[in-house]
């Protein structure tokens, strides 16, 4: 694996560790597509550094279990204010 790479999925491990970040966070932040991030730290990770593996696979579930919840508060925060007129 090229050496750009192994530092990006590292400097993505340690932005998604520190902040909470989702795969979508990181994506914007590093200006690299949620694909590229979603296997950056699912599948080159676990070979580059096994314990950052397993700290983002930890901070990643906890999005997952909280993705309903913010979609709903989105959804909420878009109609908020507006009327419906029937």
């Amino acid at each position: 694996m090229k050496e750009y790479i192994e530092l990006r999925c590292i400097m993505l491990a340690d932005y998604i560790c520190r902040y909470k970040a989702t795969v979508r966070d990181a994506s914007h932040t590093f200006g690299v597509s949620k694909s590229t991030v979603h296997k950056d730290v699912t599948l080159r990770l676990q070979s580059i550094d096994y314990i950052k593996y397993l700290d983002v696979k930890e901070v990643l579930g906890q999005n997952l279990k909280e993705r309903h919840i913010r979609g709903g508060n989105a959804t909420k925060n878009k109609y908020k204010g507006v009327k419906r007129v029937h």
